[in-house]
């Protein structure tokens, strides 16, 4: 990570918004990241979608990497693929134990490269959403997006053990709090209360890049 040399820049490459929806019935909320890398829709689209790549810039995956096939990130979310059309769209489900949301990523064509959007629906937990607002899952998204514009800058897989450390260093705590402040501003923008969104998005900070007490299992 220590080629982020402007971790609020980069953090201010990717736009967000929050989008207010409903599925099966129940009332959701959609994080809506975007980001453009300088390079072409193939190549971005093998960085995203290609089990070999994936773990160079997030995080190893197995499975099945087609249109009903399931997929398990190391560690993380697990879910089914359900829709796939290379090298524009693809929609998979993203579990984690019993909670499940959805995913959609979209690749355009930019002027300089490919604009990359990323899609997250969940159903809305009130409690979890008064206490962290959206930033709790858009902030990890920007870390991958992150990661991934690192690797498609350089070649090179990125160092996960830096990776998670980043947010407990003065770089990442920077780059956590502008995401989340960033965050913030689009659940406001969708109506939120100011005076709850921007709190949350400071415990948002507080849990990405608070140092766990030695001693302290994982």
């Amino acid at each position: 990570m220590g080629l982020l040399t402007d971790p609020i820049a980069v953090a201010g490459l990717v736009s967000r918004e929050i989008r207010t929806g409903e599925r099966q019935g129940m009332p959701t909320k959609i994080a809506v990241a975007r980001r453009s890398y300088a390079t072409d829709p193939d190549d971005l689209w093998n960085a995203l979608t290609d089990a070999g790549r994936i773990p160079r810039w997030f995080l190893p995956v197995t499975g099945e990497l087609s249109v009903g096939g399931r997929y398990q990130l190391e560690g993380n979310a697990g879910g089914v693929v359900e829709e796939c059309e290379p090298p524009k769209r693809f929609a998979v489900t993203w579990e984690m134990g019993p909670m499940i949301s959805w995913l959609e990523i979209r690749l355009d064509p930019a002027a300089e490269g490919t604009t990359l959007e990323l899609m997250h629906e969940a159903p809305v937990d009130p409690d979890m959403w008064k206490q962290f607002g959206p930033g709790a899952v858009g902030v990890g998204w920007d870390l991958g997006l992150m990661g991934l514009g690192l690797h498609l800058d350089t070649g090179a897989g990125v160092d996960q053990a830096a990776a998670l450390e980043f947010p407990t260093t003065p770089d990442g705590l920077a780059f956590v709090r502008a995401a989340a402040a960033g965050w913030a501003e689009a659940a406001i923008a969708d109506g939120d209360d100011p005076a709850l969104a921007r709190p949350a998005a400071e415990t948002t900070v507080a849990f990405y890049t608070t140092v766990p007490e030695e001693g302290t299992q994982s």
